[in-house]
């Protein structure tokens, strides 16, 4: 009896659902469609897996009309499982099929809806923690919303306070580590979000490759697993490993279109200097992706390409199309926007050393950085900028004393300049006063990064250093 009831609490799909559930999380819905049209044997379990093929299909390729007609599909599971007596199972389901509609609006730009579906996926949760605590699987929603809320930038934090949302990235990977450690069907979607939570929000990029990278050993094809290591290995200055799993990718024509994969391959290719790759990579990108996002900066990015080439009139078409294209909603495209708004036509030098420094082509950077004289930077900004790429290739390669002198040197030039290098360069000397156990100089350096007001990657850089702050707090660290 006992081991029937952990079983239970752990939620074990059969093997034909786990066969589909395996499709779902290799990117091929149609194939795991073909056995879910036939599945009959436990209707709550296939409800789940349905979902999350659905949701994946809209977070991979934010089609705006799919999600109409996957939604309508939503509200039909959602008023099915109401109607049952409230079990584990129901109010599980129920939290989860909230959250993955608050995934997708938070995808398509629809803040406020996004917002209303974790807010009744956190109320769910809470009852079914509190109803049935052994039960793991509701371990990942619980952990999902922590981590979301937790990381909410601090202007919108009035917003999750009005609604009662409270969060913790510390809570919530710990809540993830449970369902990790469990026997359930579920322990790769943990895997998946704590590795994506240790790279995206606590910067621990290399960590997060290494775990991803574990996870392919045991599922070397799998499409999710291949994307999400990409993503860490760019973020990890990593770029010829990425490439490689990129083609990886590209050798896989089945499944779900993965069309953002062009954008990486065109940053990729920017950082390695492949200037002419790198605009067919992004052009491909902008003819086939369905949403607006991205494509901004993708524009963007490709003048910036033409620019690097030292083809001046393409360089400002694709500037003037980027000024009237897409939106400024992602990150990427907030930066070009921003950078777009100042008139003015980037450092060509600084960018070179910038671009070669985050795909981890450190001795091409050190080339450009050194070809730089006095004459090459006419402005403060430009001056200020220096430095901080002096402190990024510095830290890059270990050179940890030099890159503290130069990210100082950053934050004091920065001043009260709308440019993210004071802010970026103090969350660093705080990434390096912790890895050094000085903690005080760690919580001092985080707070200043804070404390700048106004710059492109203010929601981020303010997003890890609260982060950060959290896991320093004596509670998080008892």
């Amino acid at each position: 009896m006992f081991s029937w009831a952990a079983s239970a609490n752990d939620w074990k799909f059969d093997a034909d659902l786990i066969k589909a559930y395996e499709w779902v999380i290799n990117l091929q819905p149609e194939k795991a469609n073909e056995l879910l049209n036939h599945y009959t044997s436990n209707k709550l379990h296939k409800i789940y897996v349905q979902t999350l093929n659905e949701t994946l299909q809209i977070l991979i390729t934010e089609d705006h009309a799919r999600f109409a007609e996957f939604d309508l599909q939503f509200k039909e599971r959602i008023k099915y499982l109401e109607a049952l007596t409230p079990s584990a199972e129901s109010l599980f389901l129920l939290a989860e099929i909230h959250l993955q509609r608050g995934f997708c609006y938070l995808n398509l730009g629809q803040e406020v809806n996004a917002v209303l579906s974790i807010r009744k996926a956190n109320q769910l949760v809470v009852d079914c923690l509190k109803k049935f605590p052994a039960f793991i699987p509701v371990k990942k929603t619980a952990g999902a919303i922590q981590v979301m809320v937790g990381s909410v930038p601090d202007k919108y934090q009035w917003f999750m306070n009005l609604l009662g949302l409270r969060g913790s990235v510390v809570t919530g990977q710990a809540l993830l580590t449970e369902l990790r450690n469990s026997s359930s069907s579920l322990k790769m979607e943990a895997d998946i979000l704590f590795f994506a939570v240790k790279g995206f929000i606590n910067q621990q990029f290399t960590e997060a490759a290494a775990g991803i990278n574990d996870c392919l050993k045991e599922q070397p094809g799998n499409r999710l697993l291949l994307f999400m290591g990409v993503n860490m290995l760019i973020k990890d200055a990593r770029s010829e490993e990425a490439l490689q799993l990129i083609q990886r990718i590209d050798g896989q024509t089945q499944g779900l279109p993965m069309h953002y994969i062009n954008y990486l391959r065109g940053e990729v290719l920017l950082q390695k200097g492949d200037y002419v790759k790198s605009i067919e990579a992004f052009k491909k990108f902008i003819d086939v992706y369905p949403s607006i996002s991205f494509k901004k900066d993708a524009h963007f990015k490709i003048a910036l390409n033409y620019w690097l080439l030292n083809d001046s009139p393409n360089a400002q078409r694709y500037f003037d199309i980027a000024k009237t294209t897409g939106s400024a909603k992602a990150e990427p495209d907030r930066y070009a926007s921003y950078q777009l708004e100042t008139g003015s036509l980037p450092n060509k030098k600084l960018s070179k050393v910038r671009f070669c420094t985050d795909g981890g082509y450190y001795k091409e950077a050190v080339t450009h950085l050194q070809s730089i004289s006095p004459i090459d930077l006419p402005t403060l900004k430009d001056q200020t900028e220096y430095y901080y790429r002096k402190a990024r290739l510095a830290h890059r390669m270990g050179e940890i004393s030099a890159a503290k002198l130069f990210y100082q040197q950053s934050i004091d030039m920065t001043k009260n300049n709308p440019w993210y290098f004071g802010a970026n360069a103090a969350l660093q000397l705080g990434y390096i006063a912790k890895e050094q156990k000085d903690f005080t100089n760690a919580r001092k350096y985080f707070e200043l990064a804070l404390s700048f007001q106004r710059h492109e990657y203010k929601n981020s850089i303010d997003s890890k250093a609260k982060t950060e702050l959290e896991l320093l707090s004596p509670k998080s660290q008892s």
